[in-house]
């Protein structure tokens, strides 16, 4: 077996606010036979989420990668690391020295997957839909910058920011804020179903079982304008019910290429192993796990049960004992390799403590054991999640200070239940929606949160995150930032626990697996080629 180690930037700030046009993508090589690609994520149509792939809706970072590969944004992230690039766009870029003007041409002869032309008009209306619908996955608040937005012809688009955000162009190359046309998507309401209807580099067509994605399968587009070279003519995406099944299917031939989530048995096993058939892709990755609080909730209201629990926990024994080399202890929402990162809950509690923890108990007069449940999702993160919260729930308990109980959950019953608020502390993952340290903080911090917290610092909101996008060189927001993840270790409404590394499995005929991925988990699935099998 052959292992390949990609070795790239981790993460590349915004380096200059002017943002030149890049070239086309009609060409490169081609396959005969569809790439079969294997994924344990789940994509379903519930009760309470019936639009799953709508731009206004998806949140989650297996939808973004369908939505990646057919719905089309001004702005993209590259094929490496950097700052993004024009896609729809021709070129992009802020017109004023505050960061509060931003204004983009469309390439020229733009068109929707079924003909019809792209207008500015229909990027004003994809983006205002989003603010208008404002649905409760918490995806808008991406766009919450936006003040109005102006449209000059058939291809000049500006935006009108009501704040300074140097972010803002990372934002524009994020799913929220995919073109969409008017005829198929409605103003006022979501659109249900599995449908999708873009510009992007692949038409799209989903295989659908008891409202379930089985496979899902992307057609090279031939009317695509944009920034990538579509390697190959068709990918088959295959939704495989746990990280077993997908490995026995790449292991018969059945699939060509996995993704996430392979488990961490999985991983060892290709990265030690004799199979030459297939290949094991790592690179870096900004992937963060944590567990978050309802700091409304009774059992954990008292910020002192919060702070305990961070003084308790041992994430280097946590991630030892359940991903090995594949994960990195983590002390902060901000990875260690992401601009503006600070050691923030290492230098408020030290090694863990469990004296140290029961004298914050004490002194805030919190009566032990508290008792707890923590909530995880059996089916979202990779099989491994349960004995994470295993080891969590014993290094809670073994301190004496805590009768903690765990419960898993599918993703479908999970995600709705924690942002009705209905779980006091439950584990979620974060796989960033551009590479910067702002995505790592305000998606949980300002008002309108990803996870639905009642959790409101206004120091934090009206000050430091505005402070912190007027820089467009993110080193010079680094004091804003770190007053932030100071702020956060202190009141504890989230607990990071590491950060992880990616990998990509691929029979060995399968070329482009080293960009099959990039740090912010993009699915990349224009990369994958067919070679010839060694």
């Amino acid at each position: 077996m052959n292992r390949k180690t990609l070795v790239l930037p981790a993460v590349a700030g915004l380096l200059t606010p002017v943002l030149a046009a890049c070239g086309g993508s009609d060409s490169g090589s081609t396959s005969g036979d569809a790439i079969v690609v294997g994924t344990t994520d789940r994509f379903t149509a519930t009760k309470a989420a019936p639009a799953p792939l709508d731009p206004a809706y998806a949140y989650d970072v297996g939808t973004w990668n369908i939505l990646r590969q057919s719905v089309q944004t001004l702005m993209a992230q590259p094929k490496g690391e950097g700052e993004p690039v024009p896609d729809a766009a021709e070129s992009c870029s802020f017109t004023d020295s505050g960061s509060e003007r931003y204004a983009c041409k469309l390439r020229e002869g733009l068109k929707f997957a079924g003909g019809d032309p792209v207008t500015a008009e229909d990027v004003k209306y994809s983006i205002e839909r989003v603010l208008r619908i404002n649905s409760d996955s918490g995806v808008s608040a991406l766009l919450n910058t936006i003040d109005t937005i102006e449209t000059q012809g058939d291809r000049d688009v500006v935006f009108h920011l009501k704040t300074a955000d140097a972010t803002f162009p990372y934002k524009l190359s994020t799913p929220v804020a995919g073109i969409v046309n008017p005829k198929d998507y409605p103003k006022d309401k979501l659109r249900e179903g599995f449908d999708i209807d873009g510009s992007g580099p692949y038409t799209f067509k989903a295989d659908v079982d008891d409202d379930a994605i089985t496979t899902a399968t992307f057609t090279k587009n031939p009317s695509y304008k944009g920034n990538v070279t579509v390697n190959n003519d068709k990918v088959e995406l295959r939704s495989f019910t746990d990280a077993d099944a997908m490995g026995e299917a790449i292991d018969k031939g059945d699939i060509d290429v996995m993704t996430r989530t392979m488990s961490p048995a999985q991983i060892q096993k290709l990265d030690t192993g004799d199979d030459e058939k297939v290949d094991l892709v790592d690179m870096p990755g900004l992937e963060i796990r944590y567990l978050a609080f309802n700091t409304n909730a009774t059992s954990v209201k008292d910020k002192a049960v919060r702070q305990a629990m961070a003084q308790v926990v041992n994430r280097g024994e946590l991630v030892s004992k359940v991903y090995g080399t594949q994960a990195e202890p983590l002390y902060s929402l901000v990875p260690a390799t992401v601009t503006g990162h600070s050691n923030s809950f290492f230098n408020q509690y030290g090694n863990p403590s469990a004296d140290k923890a029961k004298s914050l108990l004490a002194k805030a007069g919190v009566t032990t054991p508290v008792k707890l449940t923590l909530h995880y999702t059996t089916d979202h993160y990779g099989s491994a999640t349960k004995q994470e919260f295993e080891i969590l729930q014993k290094q809670l308990n073994d301190s004496g200070l805590f009768d903690v109980t765990i419960q898993g959950h599918p993703w479908s019953t999970f995600r709705p239940a924690e942002q009705k608020g209905e779980y006091d502390v439950y584990g979620m993952g974060w796989f960033p929606d551009f590479p910067d340290a702002d995505n790592f903080l305000a998606p949980f911090l300002d008002k309108d949160n990803f996870l639905g917290s009642p959790y409101n610092n206004s120091t934090i909101q009206r000050s430091l995150i505005p402070q912190s996008r007027r820089e467009a060189d993110r080193l010079g927001a680094a004091k804003s930032l770190t007053e932030i993840q100071d702020a956060v270790a202190e009141d504890v409404p989230v607990l990071p626990l590491w950060q992880g590394k990616q990998y990509v499995a691929a029979r060995d005929d399968i070329t482009g697996t080293a960009y099959a991925l990039n740090s912010s988990s993009t699915l990349q699935l224009w990369e994958l080629g067919r070679g010839v099998s060694g």
